[in-house]
């Protein structure tokens, strides 16, 4: 298959994962760090009120795949995994006493504080890694944002880089490859190139293919605002 995009040890793949990831060697891959669709319909296609008091007016495609519950079985192929919104399919995958919480709201300490918000709270993120139940927190909840809070947000899921920065620095080994089959708008692969490791993304997407690519090339502003 012929690369999307290809630059510095990271990869993009425009296509299905579940088409492509049969196709990989799993010894090539050091972990699989995703964030799937995983069952619960976004809503993508809204009006946020906190973008629209920030003075923005974003209508995001809705996530491929979202209307239908998540099998996780292809991504158990690969031996080491963080996946996020697993409490959503946790009786698909083994158990583990190694889980993840990020705290969205770290810093936003009353209900006035954090205002109208019908989204979680936290995400609870499975891993196979071992290690005892970790707190993460990491403010990104609406307008309340702890790092990229200049740069509008391209993505209904989009994660912060510094969060998966954290995630690559602690569990990719050196020189491992990092996997996102799910890249989306690619927050992954900038954390991981940022952090030394070579990265392949899937998206099947390809306006996601398009940002991410545009991300990684402007990395060191985003890197800026990610302390």
């Amino acid at each position: 298959m012929t690369p999307y995009y290809e630059r510095d040890g990271v990869t993009i793949l425009l296509g299905d994962c579940r088409d492509i990831l049969p196709t990989l060697a799993r010894e090539s891959v050091d972990l699989v760090l995703t964030d799937p669709p995983y069952g619960v319909n976004t809503r993508t296609a809204n009006r946020r009120r906190g973008l629209l008091a920030a003075g923005k007016n974003y209508r995001y495609r809705r996530v491929f795949g979202d209307t239908e519950p998540f099998d996780p079985a292809p991504l158990l192929a690969f031996p080491r995994l963080v996946l996020f919104g697993a409490n959503h399919y946790a009786e698909r995958l083994p158990a583990s006493a190694s889980w993840l919480i990020w705290d969205k709201a770290a810093g936003l300490r009353s209900e006035r504080a954090l205002g109208f918000n019908d989204n979680a709270d936290a995400e609870l993120i499975w891993t196979n890694l071992g290690g005892p139940v970790r707190i993460l927190r990491h403010q990104w909840n609406g307008i309340h944002q702890a790092t990229e809070r200049q740069d509008p947000r391209v993505h209904p899921t989009q994660k912060p880089v510094a969060l998966m920065r954290w995630l690559v620095d602690r569990y990719a080994r050196p020189g491992g490859l990092v996997l996102d089959p799910y890249m989306g708008s690619g927050s992954t692969l900038i954390a991981a190139q940022h952090m030394g490791r070579p990265a392949l993304g899937v998206e099947i997407e390809e306006r996601y293919c398009e940002i991410a690519a545009r991300r990684l090339s402007q990395m060191p502003m985003l890197l800026e605002a990610t302390p």
